[in-house]
């Protein structure tokens, strides 16, 4: 009998921690669970990531109110994935911000996207039924956009492509304060289902050469000194380029997915098997790898019934 589907199982509640990074920056952290982060000027409130259900979502607006009563004008998604992206009705925020290429995959993604993600950890899509559809931007950026939040800077800067094709961060340059999105993770998996895995180390050189002081990654712990923020970045540098290295030596060798799958859970759990959603993430990451290492360059969109069928090959 296959385990059990992904995260299904998965019902432990996290223990939130909103911490300061900076002046007007904070981490909301929740022991492995997306995180979110915030921005605070003398004006306004930037949110960057909104959680996944509106009801998850006012759990960020009470840390936020313990803070600041300032008006919560930005919120800024880093890339599209369902669990990011589908609360941000709660925050009311006057723009909501998205690089083209996210806004590309939310039109020819988002509906599986979300279909297939709440099948895989319901335990994130808390108070579900209260998503009215799909986020959609005000704001499409291409490159770069700057703003001001009353004398504080902030750049939003797609920086290039990772964990999916469309990632964007969010800099504080007097701060020195990186909000990653899942670019970078700290002690957790990284998702590589919609990756581009060839292109994602050169992505975290850039974030490396940005030399952050604080940083908030997708999954794990807000990092609050420069040594842990260059550990997260080389930590999932190292794991997202273990994953298509081998993956595209099985493909050379002509070897299956399934094969190719055994291996590298072989050679990487050692390693990494101790991080957050590790079990959950591998078959999603390996066949992502192997169809990269295959010549696939776009991500085939992931179903509820697509992800059932790969879980069962790869773990029966």
């Amino acid at each position: 009998m296959a385990k059990e589907f992904a995260s299904k199982a998965d019902l432990g509640e996290k223990n939130i921690s909103f911490v300061k990074l900076g002046e007007g920056c904070y981490g909301y952290t929740a022991e492995g669970d997306p995180n979110s982060g915030v921005i605070i000027g003398d004006d306004y409130v930037m949110v960057i990531e909104a959680q996944a259900t509106p009801k998850m979502a006012r759990d960020v607006i009470e840390k936020i109110r313990t803070v600041t009563d300032k008006p919560i004008k930005y919120l800024v998604l880093t890339h599209y994935h369902a669990v990011r992206v589908l609360g941000a009705s709660e925050y009311n925020a006057e723009e909501i911000i998205m690089s083209r290429k996210t806004n590309e995959m939310v039109e020819e993604r988002g509906k599986q996207d979300w279909d297939s993600e709440f099948e895989r950890f319901p335990r994130l899509f808390r108070g579900h039924e209260s998503i009215p559809g799909l986020t959609h931007p005000t704001i499409i950026f291409e490159d770069k956009l700057t703003l001001d939040l009353g004398n504080k800077k902030v750049e939003i800067i797609h920086v290039g492509e990772g964990h999916t094709r469309g990632d964007s961060v969010i800099w504080v340059p007097d701060e020195k304060v990186l909000f990653a999105g899942d670019l970078v993770e700290y002690g957790a998996t990284p998702y590589c289902g919609d990756a581009q895995l060839k292109n994602w180390p050169k992505t975290l050189q850039r974030l490396s050469d940005m030399k952050p002081k604080a940083m908030v990654p997708g999954r794990g712990e807000a990092l609050t000194n420069p040594v842990e923020c260059q550990e997260a970045i080389l930590m999932t540098s190292d794991y997202v380029t273990m994953l298509y290295q081998q993956a595209l030596l099985s493909v050379t060798r002509g070897e299956s997915l399934k094969k190719c799958y055994n291996a590298l859970m072989k050679s990487m759990t050692p390693r990494f098997g101790d991080w957050v959603i590790f079990e959950h993430c591998m078959p999603f990451n390996v066949t992502r790898a192997y169809d990269e290492a295959s010549g696939i360059s776009h991500p085939r969109i992931w179903t509820d019934k697509r992800d059932i069928e790969m879980w069962n090959e790869l773990n029966s």
